[in-house]
């Protein structure tokens, strides 16, 4: 009943945001480069889509989605995030989507071996990649064949028939989409849903910076956080489970190793 009562997906935003200590996370990242031949180095940010896809993986409503009034569950899990081609204001974005293989290797070696190899193909190579191509063409039609175009695809997606060759590369049809804010030195806690599409779920990542960590006595330690922003359509689920949900990340950022393990080890968090 919710998905014909409740409105779109936009109008069913729950939003929550989490400091999380990164100790643990910066000593688990430089074991990992302190070898002689890291020539790309593993990031906080590889480790943060790393456990989102984890915890996707073990909590199976947060992979869901609503089109066309009904409730699907996702085939995979697929983070979706921007990369700019050159780090300037004129440079072009294009749309990088990782896919987890449940049944490969460590959550953080994939992710980290499927940056590396997008980046260099973007940045190095300077080759289109997945909309890209398409967008460059259909931008230059005239504003009433993109309108029926729009239309066509949304009765398209009501139906469950939207073209799975457009969806494959399109970032709003995935599990997650991530904003890495914090690379461009800029601090937000919320991003809205979209109605385009079928993510439920939207991550914003705020600049790295030291907090204050209070102890009973009243003291407190400075330690390295960053605060993690997080929009989810709340008809998917209920609020026990995305607070548990959370506290199953929050539990990765405690013990970081587990995302060594295969992707498919079960996890006690409890």
């Amino acid at each position: 009943m919710m998905p014909y009562f409740f409105g779109p997906r936009t109008k069913n935003e729950a939003v929550m945001s989490e400091v999380v200590d990164l100790t643990e996370v910066d000593k688990y990242l430089a074991k990992k480069n302190s070898g002689e031949n890291v020539d790309f180095k593993y990031t906080w940010f590889h480790f943060i889509v790393a456990a989102l896809s984890k915890a996707i993986l073990l909590r199976p409503k947060m992979n869901y989605f609503i089109s066309g009034h009904r409730f699907y569950e996702r085939k995979k899990i697929q983070i979706s995030f921007i990369v700019k081609r050159q780090l300037n204001e004129k440079a072009e974005e294009t749309e990088a989507k990782f896919v987890l293989d449940p049944n490969g290797g460590s959550p953080v070696d994939q992710v980290h071996d499927y940056v590396q190899k997008f980046v260099h193909k973007v940045r190095v190579e300077d080759k289109s990649v997945g909309v890209d191509g398409a967008l460059n063409v259909i931008k230059y039609l005239p504003r009433p064949l993109f309108r029926l175009l729009g239309s066509g695809l949304r009765w398209l997606e009501y139906h469950g028939w939207y073209p799975k060759s457009l969806a494959k590369d399109d970032p709003c049809y995935s599990s997650v989409f991530v904003t890495n804010l914090g690379s461009i030195k800029l601090n937000a806690d919320y991003h809205h849903l979209f109605d385009w599409g079928t993510n439920s779920f939207f991550v914003v990542i705020s600049e790295k910076k030291l907090r204050p960590f209070f102890k009973e006595d009243g003291s407190y330690d400075m330690r390295n956080t960053i605060k993690v922003g997080l929009t989810i359509d709340e008809r998917i689920a209920d609020g026990y489970y995305f607070a548990k949900t959370l506290k199953l990340v929050r539990h990765f950022f405690a013990h970081p190793e587990l995302l060594d393990e295969p992707a498919s080890t079960p996890i006690e968090f409890e």
